[in-house]
């Protein structure tokens, strides 16, 4: 395994639509597991393939409603991923690995159902619910080529920031 960069807001990487897996073998294995590492170290709840510079339909999410031993227990691997069922909504602040200390308001389902196939090409449905759901739809929206700017209602200044974060200067 490896840490992997992560790409940043402006590289055009970012805006092009990613191609689907095809052949589940030990690249698509390496792949996942150094995007494993590299969102751990990152400290995030989620993570795309094209964020790293490979424009395949691969994400991971960590479902934080999981109860686990690990961090590492909380994340799922999704190939070709599909949004098949959605509830509710929820509107909260939104951020992401590629855009470090940017935030805005985001409204997304609070459920959502995905279909994806695991690192050996199996087929399986997940439901996440509240953040696990966010990361969801925002992961996936980088493979179509989008950022969650593009659907914020309002990005945070860094006092609307520190405001939500209870934090007091």
């Amino acid at each position: 395994m490896a840490l992997r960069n992560i790409l940043r807001f402006g590289d055009r990487t970012l805006n092009k639509v990613s191609r689907p897996v095809d052949k589940f073998n030990d690249r698509i294995h390496t792949l996942l597991d150094d995007m494993r590492e590299t969102l751990l170290a990152a400290d995030g709840v989620g993570l795309a393939a094209p964020q790293v510079g490979v424009l395949r339909r691969v994400v991971i999410v960590m479902d934080t409603n999981k109860e686990t031993e690990t961090p590492e227990e909380q994340i799922i691997e999704l190939i070709n991923p599909e949004i098949i069922f959605t509830d509710g909504e929820q509107t909260g602040n939104e951020g992401c690995l590629s855009l470090p200390g940017e935030y805005g308001i985001v409204t997304r389902p609070n459920v959502v159902k995905v279909r994806a196939f695991d690192r050996y090409g199996k087929e399986f449905e997940y439901l996440g619910e509240g953040l696990t759901a966010r990361a969801f739809c925002h992961e996936i929206d980088h493979l179509d080529g989008h950022l969650f700017t593009e659907f914020a209602e309002h990005m945070l200044t860094p006092e609307e920031l520190d405001e939500l974060e209870g934090r007091d200067e």
